[in-house]
């Protein structure tokens, strides 16, 4: 009897996780999908050279990311009365930044997107503080401002963010989004801010320390998922969450068991007591493994490599290729080519393009792995402040 009901107290117990506010994810071609349409060239190593700053060192001096690969943004409103804003969601860095009317002329980017006016704000607070980070096309610089933000129905006060004045390169021009909200932990964010959600725990506005997205890789689809804050939605996933311990507090870092390419004799990590570290990262969109790994997982796949560093499968061979198991905590994720390849218009013509992208982040932050956009739209995900962990579950 005592046995039954432990058991009973476990079933239960397994799905009841908090419901939290959730907020619409609108998604969009990638800016890379849309430059390709087009005829415009991007270098894959540039892309990797430029995602590599956002792990190197400890975090505080270069907390970046590129977001030619974004797809998946979402509206928060800061002010009083409310100034709306799309933001991406980003668990890879722990600030927020929007344009701001005081934006210089030479800043193209601001111009062609919405900026936060202070002034309209009865409920902004002078701040001042210099901000900047660090990207590969240059600096993205700003100053920093205090005002109420709310995000999924849940308005937090006295949020310390980034009015940015000066954004660099083509990336921010062309993006659907206007700036970037970091779900990350405190201790990379530039300046020691606050993040919102963070203060929120804080300030008492949620039930629970979780968040958790469900983004859409249907192709075509209007829905592009959803973040959710203080909780999870419990009809975006079916069973319970395999949960990974987060082994570094900074990033949404965890322990990969094994990695294997399904009977192609490629596998790493197995042979390490420690495994290998990963990063879980909403603002990237691909598999970012080390760079000799890289070039063996393509080719075990039969994709071959453009002059621009990007690897290429033919399509017609999608159904030939083989699944890719990632083991976390004990338990195989798998992966098929409908799941690690993209699908490309390139001047009229369907390309597909591996998921796979080589990056080298050296000790004492790396070797890393970055698990992006590809392996989250295979499973719900969850982010836990407070136990410190990652779960995943399958979609419902």
């Amino acid at each position: 009897m005592k046995f039954l009901s432990s058991l009973l107290l476990a079933s239960a117990s397994a799905n009841e996780y908090p419901r939290g506010n959730t907020i619409k994810l609108g998604r969009v071609d990638s800016l890379r999908k849309q430059f390709k349409s087009k005829g415009i060239d991007y270098s894959h190593e540039d892309y990797a050279n430029t995602l590599q700053h956002k792990f190197l060192g400890d975090g505080h001096s270069e907390p970046i990311t590129n977001y030619m690969d974004a797809q998946y943004y979402g509206t928060i409103h800061i002010g009083t009365p409310p100034q709306e804003f799309s933001v991406i969601f980003d668990t890879g860095s722990s600030n927020l930044w929007v344009p701001s009317t005081k934006c210089k002329f030479t800043n193209v980017a601001c111009f062609l997107h919405r900026k936060y006016d202070s002034q309209s704000s009865t409920s902004w607070k002078a701040d001042g503080q210099e901000f900047a980070i660090q990207y590969g096309s240059g600096s993205l610089s700003g100053f920093c401002s205090t005002d109420a933000v709310e995000v999924a129905g849940v308005w937090v006060q006295d949020q310390k963010f980034a009015e940015a004045v000066e954004e660099p390169g083509i990336t921010f021009v062309a993006a659907k989004f206007d700036g970037i909200m970091g779900l990350g932990y405190p201790s990379i964010a530039v300046n020691k801010i606050t993040p919102p959600v963070n203060n929120m725990i804080e300030q008492g506005l949620l039930s629970d320390g979780m968040f958790s997205f469900f983004l859409n890789r249907t192709a075509n689809a209007e829905d592009g998922g959803e973040l959710t804050i203080g909780g999870v939605d419990n009809s975006r996933f079916t069973g319970d969450f395999s949960w990974n311990e987060v082994t570094r507090q900074a990033y949404w870092q965890i322990k990969m068991d094994n990695f294997e390419v399904q009977g192609k004799g490629v596998s790493a990590c197995g042979g390490n007591e420690n495994g290998c570290q990963v990063i879980v990262d909403s603002g990237t969109s691909l598999l970012a493994v080390p760079k000799n790994l890289a070039e063996e997982i393509n080719h075990a796949i039969g994709a071959f490599q453009f002059a621009n560093g990007e690897w290429i499968v033919p399509c017609r061979h999608m159904d030939t290729m083989p699944d890719i198991d990632f083991t976390l905590n004990g338990k195989v994720y798998t992966l098929t080519p409908e799941d690690y390849v993209m699908k490309i218009a390139a001047e009229g013509q369907e390309q597909c393009i591996s998921g796979f992208m080589g990056m080298d982040i050296p000790p004492p932050a790396g070797p890393l792995w970055i698990l992006g956009d590809v392996f989250m739209g295979k499973y719900y995900t969850a982010f836990d402040f407070d136990n410190n962990r990652v779960g995943f579950a399958e979609l419902a």
